[in-house]
């Protein structure tokens, strides 16, 4: 929202309001609670303490040329929300502590993907649930509100713990190579590195092969017959068509031609999709938390966040719960 925008939406001039951004003036009571409305959110949120914003430097962009300076903003402010949901979650639940390592070092993204798969022991197997992986290795996943959908995703560190905000308006396949992606800078990026274009093709190389390991691949495909194949085939890897032929094209397994054939008929329609991935931990969370009464509007109330924050950050898990967790340890997070 321009400051023009909010200024008309809360009924005062723009002036007045420049003046209070910038510190000049000194708002009275009737003016906060015309802002407050305005904004849609509690009025004692304007009085917390200040935080710490994620520097534009330390996160890494799946986008960087369909999204405009506004939306990228918004999406680093709903990272910031984001934390605030995290502490208070982690007051009342033991989290899947952090297992990456810092493969800062690997200049070659196929090999930093091998020896991640490695340190998980996952073999070549085919990744089932991208997010469910992610969580169990302690990276902390989340969703983006509408209003940044040119964010395809992004990622980020933070005090020593992992973030990544993933687009869910996008393809299932999408977002599965969007995690991947964001899981590459993760590793691959930490310590800084590469930036802009070069940090990205090194992204999408570890995410490639990361989804779909060489050997894996090319046993179970070692020609390319028809773009039907190409169809079928997707779904073990769980990624897009023009991703397969990608890799398959690189790997000299597709020509030229076909690749082309492919990107141009499949690039913006998705044949045969799959289903959403949604965030395991926050649904066990959330079912917990169910069970004992308390609701997303509980969380926006302790946090002084509108609920629908809450909804957007979560996969949209608090539209509508479901009946509670039966008591099974395996099931449930450990509680505090």
């Amino acid at each position: 929202m321009t400051a023009k925008a909010l200024a008309e939406l809360a009924g005062i001039a723009p002036v007045t309001l420049s003046r209070i951004v910038n510190a000049q003036q000194t708002p009275d009571d009737s003016t906060i609670d015309a802002l407050a409305r305005a904004l849609k959110y509690p009025r004692d949120f304007f009085f917390l303490d200040d935080v710490n914003p994620i520097d534009v430097q330390a996160a890494s962009f799946r986008s960087l040329t369909s999204m405009s300076a506004r939306e990228r903003d918004a999406a680093l402010s709903a990272g910031v929300l984001a934390f605030a949901v995290l502490e208070w979650v982690k007051q009342r639940y033991d989290l899947p502590p952090i297992d990456l390592i810092d493969l800062s070092h690997e200049r070659d993204p196929g090999k930093a993907a091998r020896l991640l798969r490695q340190h998980w022991a996952i073999g070549e197997k085919p990744i089932g649930n991208m997010i469910k992986l992610l969580e169990t290795k302690g990276v902390r996943v989340f969703s983006l509100a509408e209003e940044t959908k040119k964010v395809d995703a992004f990622s980020c560190w933070r005090d020593n713990e992992a973030f990544v905000f993933l687009n869910t308006f996008k393809s299932a396949e999408r977002s599965r190579f969007d995690a991947a992606h964001e899981l590459g800078h993760l590793v691959m990026h930490k310590h800084g590195g590469p930036q802009g274009r070069e940090a990205e093709n090194e992204a999408n190389a570890f995410a490639s092969a990361f989804l779909m390991p060489h050997d894996d691949l090319v046993s179970h495909i070692p020609y390319v017959s028809s773009v039907e194949q190409i169809i079928r085939a997707k779904k073990r890897w769980g990624v897009a068509a023009v991703a397969l032929a990608y890799r398959l094209n690189k790997l000299g397994r597709l020509t030229e031609w076909q690749y082309v054939q492919i990107n141009r008929r499949y690039r913006s329609a998705e044949p045969d999709g799959l289903p959403h991935e949604k965030s395991a931990v926050w649904e066990m969370v959330l079912k917990d938390l169910w069970k004992q009464g308390v609701s997303k509007n509980h969380i926006a109330r302790d946090l002084f966040i509108p609920a629908e924050e809450i909804e957007d950050l979560l996969f949209g898990l608090t539209v509508d719960p479901s009946p509670p967790l039966r008591n099974d340890s395996k099931e449930r997070l450990r509680l505090l």
